[in-house]
């Protein structure tokens, strides 16, 4: 029994790789994190079900997710990294906690609206609009302390602290209310072809994405063909200089320099320097992380296995939690 405070994060499947992104803000933030934690890490597959896929490319598309995980630095045995879909308990909690969660309050969550704007009211998912209590089971079910999240996720953790003090409050205590952790903003990365837009495995054009599993020949041309600007001054400047800044940003996230040092480090050079750089730097960053993926695809029911025993060790936790839950609010407890 570890004494650590318990850290829960999760990431839904990638469609055939994680990005550039994904790697310099999450993945790096964790790999610190779960030294300090007993740290549960979830491939959210569940959540990704809200919008239609395919279900052979949603599987594999789950074990690349974990593999890259693996690959980045996480230890699936100094912490807990699993799949949601194979711990039972995520949507019998998700079920109690939507009979104590009002319409309305589910009404205005933001990525709800957002998404049903988008999607139209008739195409919108019922699992859409349940999506933040299904969150707030992911998170409560290991008694969890922190929720590292980006600011698009704040408004779902502070729903799930809601939840879990309603909870508490009408059946006694059995939640422990998590705080939000914020990840740090430094390691934002932007859209290659549009430094204006979050590097996303959504953006328009492919050109504009680093992806992990990317070949190295093609990553070194994406950061070699990314936007700049007509000026020839490398530094950060967010507004007028969106591109350079971002290039600048990822050169930082990944050598752990500071930007002030970059910048003096390229006075005088121009952007074909920063460019041809920083696309050694992200090859190198990534080539041994695409390689030990690649090397753990190679062997799926290994995989298949770690990623078992790990949530064998959640559901552990997970069906007491449920279990306790299940036992307040009144249900008949199978012996």
């Amino acid at each position: 029994m570890t004494s650590k405070p318990r850290l829960f994060s999760g990431m839904q499947p990638s469609a055939r790789s994680l990005h550039l992104g994904n790697f310099a803000s999450a993945l790096t933030q964790w790999n610190q994190m779960q030294s300090e934690y007993d740290a549960y890490f979830c491939i959210v597959d569940l959540h990704a079900l809200t919008v239609p896929q395919d279900p052979e490319q949603l599987r594999e598309s789950t074990r690349r997710t974990a593999a890259q995980y693996i690959a980045a630095g996480i230890d699936p045995k100094a912490s807990t990294l699993f799949v949601q879909s194979h711990v039972d308990a995520h949507p019998k909690l998700a079920w109690i906690l939507n009979t104590i969660t009002g319409f309305g309050e589910a009404s205005r969550m933001t990525q709800f609206k957002d998404k049903a704007a988008k999607q139209g009211k008739d195409s919108a998912s019922v699992g859409l609009f349940a999506y933040p209590m299904l969150m707030a089971a992911d998170i409560l079910l290991y008694q969890t302390r922190a929720v590292p999240v980006g600011d698009d996720q704040k408004q779902h953790v502070e729903l799930t602290r809601d939840l879990a003090e309603r909870f508490n409050s009408r059946f006694g205590r059995t939640f422990e209310v998590p705080e939000v952790m914020t990840l740090k903003e430094g390691a934002r990365i932007y859209d290659l072809q549009d430094p204006a837009s979050k590097m996303s495995k959504s953006s328009t054009s492919d050109a504009g994405v680093v992806w992990i599993l990317d070949d190295p020949a093609v990553t070194a041309k994406k950061i070699r063909s990314a936007v700049t600007d007509n000026d020839r001054e490398i530094r950060f400047d967010r507004a007028k200089k969106p591109g350079v800044s971002n290039l600048l940003s990822i050169n930082s996230a990944l050598s752990g320099k500071g930007i002030s040092q970059l910048e003096e480090e390229y006075a005088g050079k121009g952007y074909g320097d920063l460019k041809g750089e920083l696309a050694e730097l992200v090859v190198e960053t990534l080539t041994p992380i695409r390689n030990r993926t690649l090397e753990l695809l190679a062997d799926p029911a290994e995989l298949d296995r770690v990623l078992a025993g790990n949530a064998d060790r959640a559901s552990e936790i997970a069906d007491a939690t449920v279990r306790d839950a299940y036992e307040k609010v009144g249900l008949l407890l199978k012996p």
